[in-house]
């Protein structure tokens, strides 16, 4: 991961991207991050003991790494290529952040680990990049190991919104091509979920569910008029994707 533009946007990632949308202090958007991951990626770890060695790569703020700890795992490990970001971790409380690159990383590790997370991270590989980053993490799980990643769904109602909000993002998934690749690089079982959705404020969150369903509906009937399956077809702005080795 040595191109140009790289450099320069991995520098100040937080000021210029993952911070730049916020309303909120980032504090509060760790603090939200958090949450989030409480309700989306934890329940999907809920076999996973609390001793297991766990590698989050591209962490970020550390976000992810907070709800884990807060949930009682110790053997934590993230790295992100942002100075800032890892910076941002430490002053957040979460030491286990340090600065490298997780493909090279990976390509030295001795050592296994039953859990590698990937939160926001596998659209910034190209193809070739991503697929070389699959087999690595297969090849690092422990038996019986599981890797979780969260990505843009290429087949939610204004995908661009998403996928395209991010200059640095190189590839693009729906459910079924997010499938597609995992078990091609060797993972034996793979499930594609949607991502949680949740609005601040219970009348909001009540007006957005009523909302959503009703265009799920229409987005389904589109897909039937068009002689097409909703099989293996999401709508949520985010895929969660877990293989298990």
């Amino acid at each position: 991961m040595s191109t140009k533009y790289r450099e320069v946007l991995y520098a100040n990632y937080h000021t210029n991207q993952s911070g730049r949308a916020s309303l909120t202090d980032a504090k509060s958007l760790f603090e939200r991050e958090r949450k989030q991951f409480e309700r989306e990626i934890l329940p999907k770890l809920s076999d996973v003991k609390n001793e297991a060695r766990i590698f989050d790569l591209g962490c970020g703020s550390g976000s992810l790494l907070m709800a884990l700890k807060m949930a009682g795992y110790t053997n934590l490990l993230g790295m992100d290529l942002s100075d800032e970001q890892v910076k941002m971790a430490h002053e957040m409380g979460v030491s286990e952040v340090v600065l490298g690159d997780a493909m090279q990383f990976l390509r030295d590790a001795s050592e296994g680990f039953d859990v590698i997370t990937g939160m926001d991270i596998i659209e910034h590989f190209t193809k070739d990049e991503l697929v070389e980053l699959l087999q690595l993490i297969k090849g690092k799980l422990n038996p019986g190991g599981v890797a979780i990643f969260r990505t843009p769904n290429m087949d939610a109602p204004v995908a661009s919104a998403f996928a395209l909000g991010d200059f640095t993002h190189e590839n693009y998934l729906n459910a079924s091509s997010a499938e597609q690749v995992m078990l091609s690089c060797g993972f034996s079982e793979v499930t594609v979920l949607p991502s949680t959705m949740r609005v601040q404020g219970v009348f909001k969150e009540i007006v957005r569910r009523i909302a959503y369903d009703w265009m799920e509906l229409f987005w389904k009937l589109q897909l039937f008029a068009t002689a097409r399956s909703t099989r293996k077809v999401l709508f949520t702005p985010n895929l969660i994707i877990v293989g298990r080795n």
